[in-house]
């Protein structure tokens, strides 16, 4: 099975359980690194929920611009709850993936929005907490399989 590629940025994630669950996500779907900006975890990661420690084994890297950082021939590609997001039910991932997705207390900003190749929501009632929101992007990934529309 080729499962591709995939990393995950957090655009200045508010929360360090959030982080961890990120984190404990990023090994169960196989990530291969995540990124992150701001300040926010930097002094709440103390505190951090990552209970696998699966940041031994995927890197979890503070960055200045998530733009600047972008893996090789991975495509970016925003997950918010805003006007022209993609539904993911219809969505086919890129085969080199990095996705990107806001604070649990804001929107992605239109600075990252826009060198993203695309913007993609999950359908539901409200917003969803950050960890969830990547459990289930990534759940998708792997459940839909080579169905990739990069390759």
């Amino acid at each position: 099975m080729n499962k591709g590629y995939s990393c995950v940025g957090l655009f200045n994630p508010k929360t360090p359980e959030n982080v961890g669950s990120v984190m404990r996500a990023a090994g169960c779907y196989g990530v291969n690194s995540v990124f992150y900006t701001g300040t926010r975890y930097d002094l709440a990661k103390k505190f951090c929920t990552d209970t696998k420690n699966v940041y031994q084994d995927i890197p979890l890297i503070g960055v200045q611009d998530l733009k600047e950082i972008i893996p090789h021939d991975c495509v970016p590609v925003a997950v918010d709850l805003i006007e022209g997001a993609k539904p993911l039910p219809n969505y086919k991932h890129p085969k080199r993936a990095f996705y990107i997705f806001g604070p649990e207390d804001g929107t992605l900003k239109k600075e990252i929005t826009e060198f993203c190749r695309e913007t993609i929501y999950v359908p539901t009632e409200g917003c969803m907490n950050l960890a969830a929101a990547v459990n289930v992007i990534l759940y998708d990934r792997m459940a839909k399989g080579d169905n990739f529309s990069n390759h």
